[in-house]
């Protein structure tokens, strides 16, 4: 049934009104990225294409951090479904974001490290951030800071220490991701730990923790105590 067009399917078989009957929940990853990407193209329905690319792509993550070239060499998939697309799964990020708002206070690092393994996990290159806390370890804000290749990001403490004046942090969290998916800190995170740990001192400014971010883990440098080595 994929073929025909969606208003022409019975009403319980419509992804948006079964979304409307039976709530999201009751929908499978193919019936809401029907309802993302709005519309099919000729002998092709909206469902059709989203299974299409799911199956493309081995399901959501990897179609979520697939590239644009890869993504709009599917056929059927424009820019505009492609920006529907980016814009679905940025809204997710921002939601999951929104504990760490501006003035939250940090009540245990479960929230940080699952607000950070969703925004992190499935980037294609290293993307390193600064979480800014003031003097009660409230957030002033989070910093995508640095970016690199799938090989590492070249972070620079003078940068670091540069916006955490700017904001008048008391505290920092570091965290970035492994592309490779595995979690283990290498020996170069231990050292741009230490770098950044003593450039941070000399205007004292705590890093309280170092987090790398892998696929579904994360492994913390406070808790393995490796901050003060």
């Amino acid at each position: 049934m994929t073929g025909r067009p969606i208003p022409g399917w019975p009403v319980g078989e419509r992804p948006r009104e079964k979304l409307a009957e039976r709530g999201p929940q009751a929908l499978s990853d193919a019936e809401l990225l029907a309802i993302v990407l709005r519309s099919g193209t000729a002998g092709t329905s909206a469902l059709g294409l989203a299974r299409e690319l799911l199956l493309r792509f081995s399901g959501l993550r990897g179609l979520f951090s697939a590239s644009a070239e890869a993504v709009l060499g599917t056929a059927g998939v424009g820019p505009g479904k492609y920006a529907q697309i980016q814009a679905s799964l940025e809204l997710a990020r921002r939601c999951l974001a929104e504990p760490l708002r501006r003035g939250a206070v940090l009540d245990g690092p479960r929230a940080v490290r699952e607000m950070l393994q969703a925004r992190l996990q499935d980037r294609p290159y290293e993307v390193f951030c600064c979480l800014f806390l003031d003097n009660r370890n409230r957030v002033i804000r989070l910093d995508e800071l640095f970016r690199g290749t799938i090989d590492g990001a070249s972070v620079h403490p003078r940068e670091v220490v540069r916006q955490a004046l700017a904001c008048n942090a008391a505290a920092v969290i570091l965290a970035h991701n492994h592309p490779s998916g595995i979690a283990e800190p290498s020996q170069a995170d231990e050292f741009i730990t230490r770098r950044l740990s003593s450039a941070l001192a000399l205007v004292d400014i705590r890093v309280l923790d170092h987090l790398v971010i892998g696929d579904g883990t994360s492994v913390s440098f406070a808790e393995r105590g490796l901050l003060g080595r």
